[in-house]
C-alpha cells in the first residue's frame, strides 16, 4: 500500500553530477526514515545514505564527501545529489522507506514496515 517512485539515473561521465529523486504514497502514518542503497553485478547490496525524520544522516564510507542526502518531510520525499561520481559507482539505486502505519482505528502499529523502490540505473563511464 506504499509505493516509492524514483526518477533520475542515467549515463554521466566521470566527475560529473545525477540528482536522484525518491517520493513515497500510499496509506502511510508517518515516514521514519528514507534513503539509497546501491548494488552492483557480482556485489552485496551497500548502504550509499540514510536520512530520519528529524534529520540524522548516515553515509557509506565510500560516497562520504561526494554525495549528500535530503528530505522534505512534507512531501515525503528523499533526494540524493551525487557530485564527483565514478565508474565505480556505477550500479542499481533503491530507493527504501521506513514507514508506520496505523490500524482502522487509528490505533498505531507497533514496529516499522520496510519498502523499497524497483531501482535506477547509474552508469559512470571513464
Amino acid at each position: 500500500q506504499v509505493q516509492l517512485v524514483e526518477s533520475g539515473g542515467g549515463l554521466v561521465q566521470a566527475g560529473g553530477s545525477l540528482r536522484l529523486s525518491c517520493a513515497a504514497s500510499g496509506s502511510i502514518f508517518s515516514v521514519k526514515s528514507m534513503g539509497w542503497y546501491r548494488q552492483a553485478p557480482g556485489k552485496q547490496r551497500e548502504l550509499v545514505a540514510v536520512i530520519t525524520s528529524g534529520g540524522r544522516t548516515n553515509y557509506g564510507d565510500s560516497v562520504k564527501g561526494r554525495f549528500s542526502i535530503s528530505r522534505d518531510n512534507a512531501k515525503n520525499t528523499v533526494y540524493l545529489q551525487m557530485d564527483s561520481l565514478k565508474p565505480d559507482d556505477t550500479a542499481v539505486y533503491y530507493c527504501h522507506a521506513e514507514v508506520q502505519h496505523e490500524d482502522v482505528s487509528g490505533t498505531l502499529l507497533s514496529g516499522a514496515y520496510d519498502y523499497w523502490g524497483q531501482g535506477t540505473q547509474v552508469t559512470v563511464s571513464s
